[in-house]
């Protein structure tokens, strides 16, 4: 089979002297509580051999878990609406800048721990520091995706495509760790979940079998070779090619 990558990115990476082969499987819009084993069944098993390894975006096992959070049940009281203007972000990354997802924060924590996260992070700023408020409020926080709806200040175009997502969060997965493992049980595929933007890359479970260490496995996808748009490519085949 011949390997592509999504524009801007190679297909071979080397990692502690070896070479990698990735290859960005494209698939159907995912929607809630379809099955991941049977998207991977279906879109990466035709193309898979022994020795591969999968990486998986969070949001699809996360979509196919459920794990969903729906803006008219989060409501944004005073606090969430007073703090996300002084929140950061990036275009397309804007994180609790959404009273939604500030909201979100305040639910999970707490209101007293979101507020002293959100002045720690104040002062941290002046002295160049960010990721502050999201090393203090957790991994829940910092990994909530959506609610792309007018308020994300993101490009319409995105939007438009991913309208599903106008008014709704979609957490991190529930146990990545047991869902890698029950892919490489029913499957035999190994396989990591991956939290990755075009600033970080967190692996957030993997199959216990990889031979690979966490560093040498961010290091494989460590220019979020699924993209950050509407690539629709949320499996990526990583290949040895030594």
């Amino acid at each position: 089979m011949e390997f592509t990558m999504n524009e801007g990115h190679p297909v071979e990476v080397e990692v502690g002297g070896r070479r990698y082969a990735r290859h960005a499987i494209h698939t159907r819009f995912v929607e809630i509580g379809e099955s991941y084993l049977d998207l991977i069944r279906e879109y990466v098993l035709p193309v898979w051999q022994p020795g591969d390894l999968l990486s998986s975006s969070e949001k699809v096992v996360a979509l196919c878990q459920g794990r969903v959070v729906y803006e008219e049940d989060v409501k944004p009281g005073l606090l969430a609406r007073f703090l996300a203007p002084f929140a950061s972000g990036t275009p397309d990354a804007f994180g609790v800048k959404h009273s939604a997802k500030m909201q979100f924060a305040i639910n999970e924590c707490g209101a007293a721990r979101v507020l002293w996260a959100a002045i720690c992070a104040g002062v941290a700023k002046l002295f160049g520091r960010t990721g502050v408020f999201y090393e203090m409020t957790g991994r829940e926080v910092a990994g909530l995706d959506g609610f792309y709806g007018a308020e994300s200040g993101l490009d319409g175009s995105y939007e438009a495509e991913f309208d599903t997502y106008a008014h709704m969060g979609v957490r991190i997965p529930a146990d990545p760790d047991g869902a890698c493992d029950e892919v490489e049980r029913e499957l035999g595929v190994r396989m990591m979940v991956v939290d990755a933007n075009n600033i970080n890359v967190e692996i957030l479970g993997k199959s216990s079998s990889l031979p690979w260490s966490e560093d040498e496995l961010k290091a494989m996808i460590a220019d979020n070779p699924a993209g950050q748009g509407t690539e629709l490519t949320p499996f990526i085949l990583i290949r040895p090619l030594d």
